[in-house]
């Protein structure tokens, strides 16, 4: 048995796969298949080891921040990376490093260093990074470091 994501567009399926691939490491596309109406097919793709399908079925329904893609990030240079090209062609920022992207899809671009702060046993510190983290749309690793240690300004 397997469990992986299914993404269901109206007709951008391929086109979310070649952006996607293009945009992660250690990605690629695994095949389409055609179904027997001819506006309808399912490709198949990797996201750094991750399998996904998607769905060309002329959908109307929109994505929503229940269910996003989590994109943990070793530094601020990656997080700029990743932020950058999944806003790019017409994606959004939203708050507290939440985006979607120019599909739709929702994604989140979480450094470490945030998931390690907040998680931390003195509430305190980790309050201040939270408060931080509340005013920000990119997460800005130098400002939750300053406000994990107490600085002001």
């Amino acid at each position: 048995m397997r469990i992986f994501p299914h993404l269901w567009f109206a007709s951008q399926a391929e086109e979310a796969m070649a952006f996607y691939t293009s945009v992660f490491k250690e990605s690629k596309t695994l095949g389409r298949v055609d179904l027997p109406d001819p506006e309808l097919s399912v490709v198949r793709f990797e996201l750094a080891g991750l399998p996904i399908a998607a769905l060309n079925a002329h959908s109307h329904a929109t994505y929503s921040e229940a269910f996003s893609f989590l994109v943990e990030t070793d530094d601020q240079a990656e997080t700029d990376y990743y932020w950058d090209a999944l806003t790019s062609g017409g994606g959004k920022e939203q708050p507290c490093g939440w985006l979607t992207d120019k599909f739709g899809v929702y994604w989140q671009v979480t450094p470490k260093a945030l998931l390690k702060w907040v998680a931390d046993p003195d509430r305190e510190r980790a309050g201040r990074v939270l408060q931080a983290m509340y005013k920000m749309t990119k997460i800005i690793i130098a400002d939750l470091e300053r406000a994990y240690s107490g600085e002001t300004s």
